[in-house]
C-alpha cells in the first residue's frame, strides 16, 4: 500500500485509518520537509510530534548548546546533553523516536546572508525562535520566498500562535510593522517561563504544520490564538492583512533581507 513497509503500516496505522489522512496523506507527509527555527521550548514539542507523525525531513536551525536551565521546558534534550549542540541532541532524539525521519542540522545563526538559502528547500517553516531579530528575519524571508510560516511565542504563563501564508493573509509585520524599542520586552531569561506553556504552543504549531502539509481543516491563518495558562483560557483574535505593510503590502518597502540585529536594536541569538 503506497509503498509502505510493514513496519511503517504498523507505526502510522492510527493516523492512516483517519479518513482525512489515509495512505495518500501519510505518503505525502513522508515526502514533506519542515524547518524548525529554534530547537528549544517550542521547537522541542513541535519537532517530536512532526517526527512521530512521519514528516520525512526535519531541519533544525540553532547554534546554541544545551544548558541545564533549558531542561524544564526543552523536552528534546536530557541532562546528559548539557553542553552539547542543540541540533545534534535534537537529531539523535528524533532518530531514536522515528528512524524514518531524515534530520538536517543547521548549527548556525540565521542571518540575512544565509536565511534565504536555508529556508528555500522546505515546504513549511515553524518559528520557535525567542527573539525579535530572528522573528522578523523569519517572517520577511518567508514572505520573499512564498513559504508558509507557523509562528509561535511564549512569555511567562502566556503563549501565542498563528499561521502566515504569503498571498493569502497577513504577515508578522501586519501586526507589528516595526520591532518594539530595545529593552522594552524582557526575555525568558529575564522574565521566566512556565515550562508546560511552550509544550502547549509547540504542539499546536505541529498540528498547524501537519494540516498545512495535508491541506486539512481550517488553519490559524488570519487568526491569532492567545493562551493564558493561569486562567486556562484560549482567545481567538481575528487579524487582517495590512495593505500598507512594509513587506507584504501593496507597495512593499522591504524587498530584500536587512541587518536584523541592528534593525531590532539587539544581537540575534
Amino acid at each position: 500500500m503506497f509503498g509502505f513497509t510493514e513496519e511503517q503500516i504498523r507505526r502510522y496505522s492510527r493516523q492512516i485509518i483517519l479518513p482525512d489522512v489515509g495512505g495518500k496523506g501519510q505518503k505525502k507527509l513522508l515526502e514533506s520537509r519542515v524547518l524548525l527555527i529554534g530547537v528549544g521550548g517550542l521547537g522541542s514539542p513541535a519537532g517530536l510530534y512532526l517526527a512521530a507523525a512521519g514528516v520525512g525531513t526535519l531541519g533544525f536551525v540553532d547554534f546554541d548548546v544545551v544548558d541545564i536551565s533549558n531542561l524544564h521546558r526543552q523536552i528534546l534534550h536530557t541532562t546528559a546533553d548539557v553542553g552539547r549542540s542543540k541540533t545534534q541532541s535534537a537529531a539523535e532524539a528524533v532518530r531514536a523516536l522515528n528512524p524514518d525521519v531524515e534530520v538536517v542540522q543547521h548549527p548556525v545563526q540565521l542571518t540575512s546572508e544565509n536565511a534565504m538559502e536555508v529556508l528555500a528547500n522546505y515546504d513549511v517553516i515553524v518559528d520557535g525562535s525567542d527573539n525579535f531579530p530572528a522573528k522578523y528575519l523569519a517572517n520577511d524571508a518567508c514572505v520573499l520566498l512564498g513559504k508558509p510560516l507557523v509562528w509561535g511565542a511564549v512569555f511567562q504563563f502566556h503563549g501565542q500562535t498563528t499561521v502566515f501564508v504569503p498571498g493569502q493573509g497577513p504577515c508578522y509585520r501586519c501586526l507589528l510593522p516595526t520591532p518594539p524599542p530595545p529593552g522594552s520586552v524582557p526575555s525568558c531569561q529575564e522574565a521566566g517561563v512556565f515550562g508546560a506553556v511552550p509544550g502547549v504552543i509547540g504542539t499546536i504549531q505541529a498540528v498547524e504544520a501537519i494540516k498545512l502539509l495535508l491541506g486539512l481543516g481550517t488553519s490559524l491563518l488570519g487568526r491569532f490564538l492567545v493562551f493564558d495558562a493561569l486562567a486556562m483560557d484560549f482567545m481567538d483574535v481575528r487579524i487582517e492583512r495590512n495593505p500598507g505593510c512594509p513587506v507584504c503590502g501593496d507597495h512593499p518597502a522591504i524587498t530584500r533581507l536587512m541587518d536584523y540585529g541592528l534593525a531590532c536594536g539587539l544581537r540575534a541569538h
